[in-house]
């Protein structure tokens, strides 16, 4: 390994670590790389001498993360699923076990066909997009209630090449009159809605509670707040024998499936993560 890299992530190391921020090699290896110029797998083997410009980017970016800044953050951008996306402060940071939403969304459209696609609650674009990308006859209807995030949504479609194929929406889903936006039903809906309850947000690591958006996180008294809501008008916006899949917390499935076999939905199948967390719900209309 180049020298002056290896010292270079040894005292990034240490002064993370210092600040208490746990941090991994590869997200200390990510934000070198953005620094440098490069691919993350790269660095290691990289053998060219930084620049004072790019130490001094390098630097920066530590000290912003001492400051449980997430890496995504810091360069504005994470890989998720497939692709890489866009995000910012206004936006929720693509999590790793959301993928499984859009892995069980794509086997059932790829079982059976799906023409129309309504996300609930965007934030950065990646689920929809993500879908968007990989299924080329599909088209969707995205919705956020944040205007900035539809914006970065925006930019991430475009980076796709599936801008055409996708319509965003600013609207408030609790909002008497959520249901007449739509001229249509959906084959399929998707949500990963904010599910914290209000009371444990104090309670989250830094990374998230300060710096994800407050909206995309508090699912109200007990966390299911979105949930009913949603439960309420999905029966208006779906086809006959249309599905939802939704995202959950920890211990939420068993409530979430009962809150829209309440309201006519067939419960279909709850899948978990790779924490063995029960992360996914599916339900039929």
């Amino acid at each position: 390994m180049n020298s002056q890299i290896e010292t270079l992530i040894k005292q990034a190391t240490d002064k993370l670590s210092a600040e208490g921020v746990v941090s991994s090699a590869f997200e200390i290896r990510l934000l070198l790389a953005e620094a440098i110029g490069c691919e993350p797998g790269e660095v290691l083997s990289s053998s060219a001498a930084l620049s004072p410009q790019q130490q001094q980017r390098f630097a920066e970016f530590i000290k912003q993360r001492c400051r449980h800044i997430p890496a995504d953050k810091i360069i504005g951008h994470k890989g998720f699923y497939k692709y890489e996306f866009a995000v910012s402060g206004d936006v929720l940071s693509p999590r790793p076990e959301t993928e499984l939403l859009v892995e069980a969304a794509l086997e059932e459209m790829r079982r059976r066909p799906c023409r129309s696609l309504l996300e609930l609650g965007v934030g950065s674009g990646c689920v929809i997009l993500s879908l968007l990308a990989e299924i080329p006859s599909l088209c969707g209807i995205g919705i956020d209630i944040s205007a900035a995030a539809l914006e970065i949504a925006a930019r991430n479609a475009e980076t796709l090449g599936v801008k055409s194929r996708i319509e965003w929406k600013q609207a408030d889903w609790f909002a008497a009159d959520f249901v007449a936006l739509f001229s249509q039903r959906f084959d399929l809906i998707v949500s990963n809605p904010p599910y914290i309850a209000a009371r444990e947000i104090p309670l989250l690591e830094a990374e998230v509670r300060d710096y994800d958006p407050r909206l995309a996180l508090d699912g109200g008294t007990d966390g299911l707040a979105s949930y009913r809501c949603i439960a309420e008008v999905a029966p208006a916006l779906l086809n006959e024998g249309g599905k939802i899949f939704l995202e959950v917390g920890e211990g939420q499935a068993g409530a979430v499936a009962n809150l829209f076999a309440e309201q006519g939905f067939v419960p279909e199948n709850i899948l978990r993560d790779l924490a063995g967390t029960e992360r996914c719900v599916i339900l039929k209309k």
